[in-house]
């Protein structure tokens, strides 16, 4: 053979050695994700930054939107199993109903990943891992500043979330619990506004209607209720945050210039920006490696004191 036809046939083994593992470092990772819907400023931010990141990292993102119903999730998640998609994130609308699709998913052997909220299962093993914020840390941390701020002694009207979902649970139960050994404050009246705006306005309304100016205090499981609240109380001749103490949770960026503004006391963050964070995990699941059972983000707390000098670094 002359040196031509073995140079020619060292390159080509060369080049077919190394085209496979090259491949394979560019496998593109598709990735299912079944979100609640677009209930919330809060909600919005999650999901563009689960939509950015992916398209930073050239990650295939099927996304659905829930609408808030969980049959659309269940039904989005099926089809992504159906799809063999690397992997699915689910933010679960609410606690219960999720095992049989899980069990699927865990069939299938494509990992799953709970992101924001948690579930109710029999056999943790059938999601791989969690990553969200701390609700009841989040519920105490607004029970303790308001204790502070009103000297223990208040009646409380609470804006609750979903019914069944785990922000609305969590902070309701760890709300209760921390105001508990201050007999002088109570929770006089709790219904639901689902997240929404909306929600919190009407139901604001009829607390208004019901109670008249009885009542001292507002509790919203999220900023957006706390907002349409605040238009409910100016609506009825009051000023939020002087006659109304006011305090929510998500620390939104409209939610601290209203702490600054004075119409809303405090608001505790819930950070919504999950997209980094997420795709690490996958990205270490998908290479055999083992994460975290439960990761959570660490959360702050604006009033008076700090949402003017953090006001400009808000990202959502």
């Amino acid at each position: 053979m002359t040196l031509l036809p073995r140079l020619f046939t060292l390159a080509f083994a060369v080049f077919a050695l190394s085209a496979v593992p090259l491949s394979a470092a560019k496998k593109t990772l598709t990735v299912g994700f079944a979100q609640t819907g677009a209930e919330s400023a809060w909600r919005t931010a999650n999901t563009e930054s689960l939509k950015s990141e992916a398209a930073k990292r050239g990650i295939n993102l099927k996304f659905s939107d829930g609408q808030g119903r969980q049959e659309n999730q269940i039904r989005a998640v099926r089809s992504f199993i159906t799809q063999r998609v690397d992997a699915i994130v689910i933010a679960p609308i609410v606690e219960t109903g999720w095992e049989p699709i899980l069990r699927d998913a865990k069939r299938a052997k494509i990992p799953v990943i709970l992101m924001d909220r948690t579930v109710q299962v029999s056999d943790e093993s059938l999601y791989t891992c969690f990553v969200g914020s701390d609700f009841a840390e989040e519920g105490r941390m607004a029970a303790d500043w308001l204790a502070k701020h009103v000297d223990g002694k208040g009646r409380i009207l609470e804006l609750q979330g979903t019914p069944g979902s785990a922000p609305a649970n969590e902070r309701r139960r760890a709300f209760a619990e921390a105001i508990a050994k201050y007999p002088d404050l109570k929770v006089i009246d709790s219904q639901s506004g689902d997240f929404r705006r909306s929600g919190g306005k009407e139901v604001m309304e009829a607390f208004l209607k019901k109670h008249g100016r009885n009542f001292d205090i507002v509790y919203a499981h999220n900023d957006d209720m706390a907002l349409g609240a605040i238009q409910a109380i100016e609506e009825a001749g009051l000023k939020p945050g002087k006659d109304v103490t006011i305090l929510s949770i998500d620390a939104i960026k409209e939610a601290v210039q209203a702490v600054v503004d004075g119409k809303l006391n405090c608001t505790v963050e819930c950070n919504p920006l999950f997209g980094p964070k997420v795709y690490d995990l996958i990205e270490k699941i998908v290479a055999g490696e083992t994460v975290p059972r439960v990761q959570y983000n660490k959360d702050e707390l604006f009033d008076a004191t700090n949402a003017a000098a953090a006001l400009p670094t808000r990202q959502y």
